[in-house]
């Protein structure tokens, strides 16, 4: 299917996004889109660039079907949507956010809001952001009370970025039966029974169950997924041991050879 989208960018055009990479204002995804294009029309396999650029072949094969069906800007910009677009959508926000809970810049002991609305501007496609905005996103995100395992990053930049967009994208796309796309994870578990009959609900009243519970040991799950099919497939072992994972690597076999399909851990 490549062949059927060929790059080939004119000397303007090259000397366009080798001076868009070299800028640090526009988005990250903008600038990945720019060394895709330079990338394919050097004559770098799709894989390869995906590769190079931390990203999707699917990503790499869209920015090439958008700059042959609507040109250098088309390739470069979001598509326009219908209504006012929001200053600060989901996937902006989760970079926000994971950029305030990482280390501050050199020389400063902590991130104030304009530090972060400066950073992000630099990040993503916004032309401009107030510190009321940033703080209003904060505000009702960040809970100080609640603590939780995660993987802290050190330095937010724009290879991170590509990485959490490449991703987010990834899973925003739309279902197709040819290019399905199957997850796995796994989770250790404890088992545990009820001490007391739980009341049922009334009138007015909630189910109610007792605190106490009885332990009744452990078991790990391992799960495949497809969510946009809403299909699913659940092995549960008594251990964490190679045997277990030998079987998920037939699997993953067996569904890479039943349909073409990318397999996400």
């Amino acid at each position: 299917m490549a062949e059927k989208y060929i790059v080939d960018l004119s000397k303007d055009e090259k000397a366009e996004l080798v001076s868009l990479t070299q800028k640090g204002r526009p988005g990250a995804r903008k600038i990945k889109r720019a060394n895709i294009l330079l990338l394919v029309d050097y004559g770098k396999p799709d894989f390869e660039v995906a590769e190079l650029l931390h990203t999707s072949w699917l990503t790499v094969l869209r920015t090439r079907q958008r700059y042959v069906e609507g040109g250098l800007d088309f390739a470069l910009n979001e598509l326009p949507r219908s209504g006012r677009l929001p200053k600060i959508d989901d996937k902006i926000e989760t970079i926000l956010t994971t950029l305030a809970q990482s280390h501050p810049p050199n020389g400063r002991v902590r991130w104030t809001l304009q530090l972060l609305a400066d950073r992000l501007v630099a990040l993503t496609r916004l032309e401009s952001l107030s510190n009321e905005a940033v703080r209003l996103v904060l505000k009702n995100d960040l809970k100080p009370w609640q603590r939780q395992k995660w993987c802290i990053p050190t330095v937010i930049g724009a290879r991170f970025v590509w990485r959490m967009e490449d991703i987010l994208d990834f899973y925003a796309e739309p279902y197709q039966f040819a290019f399905p796309v199957i997850c796995f994870d796994e989770v250790p578990y404890q088992m545990v029974s009820e001490a007391k009959l739980p009341l049922p609900m009334r009138n007015g009243k909630p189910g109610r169950y007792d605190y106490e519970y009885r332990r009744e040991g452990t078991c790990n799950l391992f799960m495949f997924l497809q969510p946009l099919a809403g299909w699913r497939h659940i092995k549960v072992t008594d251990q964490h041991i190679k045997q277990d994972f030998a079987w998920l690597k037939f699997m993953s076999a067996a569904l890479k050879r039943s349909t073409p399909c990318f397999v996400r851990h």
